[in-house]
């Protein structure tokens, strides 16, 4: 009988993955595994789908593209016949007629698939309409251990964990593409608590990171021992990859080295969240930068702060449009914070604009006192002038209004809510 192995030294590969950039993907993938082999790990554990990226949507309905997805784990597999690190990758994965969310544990020209059972179909995940549900796992044999690989959220209710506990796994290695909620990362530490409470099992957790359309991955990963403490934690917002090595004691596994990442609090996260949304945003969808109109005032001062962490000042491009109505001290404030900031700042004044609608519609409006629709016209001036300058220069027009002012109509449609991109859009006044 072969003695049961008593180590196991992990690469935890937490990478900002593109949807639908499959080869790009691929390539991030090698080219991490070629890190991991040069520090001696064993496997790399990657995100959920990560050949395609998460979420990949309608993308998956389409046969190509779910054979190009095949053709990307066979590039995997192929590379692993040179006897280096194995890997836990993600993919779509079409069995028997029904298309399934699948991860693959490849090892030396081996693939070995596992399929999701528990398909969230709440909030922004409709997955029951996409994928089918997988058969009850059980756990893949990987180089003289068991490993359990339950997919994101496999591991929400017990149904699943309490199956594969059973077999009597060593690990629950899960793929995960959580997107980032406020204080969701002690959300997902507790439900994890709970599932090695009950099996006894050790767990990996391992999530995306990156921004993808109107969502965030915050990554976060952590990894918790058999008694539910926390023995590794990878840094939010940010790709990381680390080894994380376990050895088996008389007692259980004993995480030996491990990276432990300083978790920032609320407000941290939430800044940083929205800079790797507005990245990602913008270099994923290939725009030069970004131009905002800048009015002295706090949102578009936050909005302009946040692009140039995101993008750098270079790629950040300010534009005040002053009309009769706008003070000195407006002007004063938004030139300071342009200067701050080091970006580009031109004046526009809109004023001719707003004259010439007022004639044009001089005739229409006989007999009506000025009210909203005068005003509001303002502020449409103000979002055709910078949809003007995107048009013609490539930047995208990023909008600087927040969810309190969206919620109460406290905005102008065609206005300042024109753009491509609102940094703001889900924090309140008071946040």
């Amino acid at each position: 009988m072969t003695a049961p192995k008593d180590f196991l030294r992990l690469g935890l590969a937490q990478i900002d993955f593109t949807v639908g950039d499959i080869a790009g993907n691929v390539a991030r993938i090698l080219a991490v595994r070629a890190q991991a082999a040069a520090q001696d790990a064993e496997l790399v554990v990657t995100s959920e789908l990560s050949i395609t990226g998460y979420p990949p949507e309608d993308l998956v309905l389409k046969p190509a593209f779910v054979a190009a997805a095949a053709d990307g784990l066979q590039q995997l597999v192929a590379a692993s016949r040179d006897g280096g690190p194995g890997l836990l990758v993600g993919l779509p994965w079409r069995q028997g007629g029904a298309l399934h969310n699948a991860v693959a544990l490849i090892d030396r020209g081996t693939v070995t698939l596992r399929f999701k059972v528990d398909l969230p179909n709440y909030g922004v995940f409709d997955e029951k309409r996409v994928f089918q549900a997988g058969p009850p796992p059980l756990p893949a044999p990987f180089r003289g251990l068991s490993l359990a690989l339950p997919i994101c959220e496999d591991i929400w209710t017990p149904a699943v964990t309490t199956a594969l506990a059973q077999a009597h796994p060593d690990f629950f290695l899960v793929p995960n593409g959580s997107p980032y909620e406020v204080d969701k990362d002690d959300v997902r530490l507790a439900l994890a608590r709970q599932r090695v409470r009950e099996t006894g099992v050790p767990l990996v957790y391992l999530n995306q990171v990156g921004g993808q359309d109107e969502l965030v991955f915050d990554g976060a990963s952590f990894a918790l021992d058999a008694e539910g403490a926390v023995v590794a934690e990878l840094p939010a917002f940010r790709e990381d990859f680390a080894i994380l090595e376990w050895q088996r004691s008389g007692t259980g596994w004993v995480a030996v080295e491990a990276p432990m990442a300083e978790r920032p609090d609320t407000l941290e996260e939430i800044y940083a969240a929205m800079v790797l949304g507005l990245r990602d945003y913008v270099a994923k969808n290939r725009f030069p930068g970004v131009v905002l109109g800048l009015s002295g005032g706090i949102d578009s001062a936050l909005s302009a702060a946040v692009a140039v962490d995101a993008l750098g000042p270079e790629r950040v491009w300010c534009v005040m449009m002053p009309s009769r109505y706008t003070s000195a001290d407006s002007l004063e404030d938004a030139a300071a914070c342009a200067a701050l900031l080091g970006v580009r700042l031109d004046s526009i004044g809109i004023e001719p604009a707003v004259t010439a609608f007022g004639d044009m519609l001089a005739a229409a409006f006989e007999g009506r006192a000025p009210d909203l629709a005068e005003e509001n016209i303002q502020s449409r001036a103000r979002g055709l002038t910078l949809m003007a300058l995107s048009n013609k220069f490539g930047p995208m027009v990023l909008t600087t209004g927040n969810k309190s002012e969206v919620s109460v109509g406290y905005a102008t449609l065609y206005g300042d809510m024109c753009g491509g991109y609102s940094v703001l859009k889900d924090l309140y006044k008071t946040t």
